[in-house]
Parts: C-alpha cells; sequence; structure tokens
C-alpha cells in the first residue's frame, strides 16, 4: 500500500485528498483508510505538481465529514 495523502476538505460530494509529494496513484485506484475499510476511488487529479491534490469519490456508506483529517492510501 502506498499513502495518498490526508483528506483536507469535501467539495461537490468528493474528499479532496493532499498528496504528500509528486506521486499519486493511477485514477480508478481504490482507497482505503488506516483500519484498510474502503473509503472509495480516485476520480481526479489537480493542482501543483509537486504536492498535487487528488479527488476520492466516496464509496455508498461513507458519510463526508467523517473523512475530515483521515490518511488515506491506495490499495
Amino acid at each position: 500500500m502506498r499513502r495518498v495523502g490526508e483528506v483536507v476538505r469535501t467539495a461537490q460530494g468528493l474528499a479532496i485528498v493532499r498528496s504528500p509529494d509528486g506521486e499519486y496513484p493511477d485514477l480508478g485506484t481504490e482507497v482505503v483508510d488506516q483500519d484498510l475499510e474502503t473509503v472509495g476511488r480516485i476520480v481526479d487529479v489537480f493542482g501543483p505538481a509537486d504536492r498535487p491534490y487528488v479527488a476520492v469519490s466516496p464509496a455508498d456508506e461513507i458519510t463526508m465529514p467523517a473523512l475530515l483529517g483521515e490518511k488515506l492510501y491506495a490499495r
């Protein structure tokens, strides 16, 4: 597993994750939390190349406010 980053905000039904570096997983990659529970899938990457933002579309059972501050990982 590799770290995707930390959820810094939610917007338009997506979790916005700040990448710790310029490396990020491919679109469609499954994202999990620290307990290895599925959180959603990566749907977009945007922002500066050295620390981009990653947009994650949450799984159906995930509540957006609960994700704020969570560290997420690519499976």
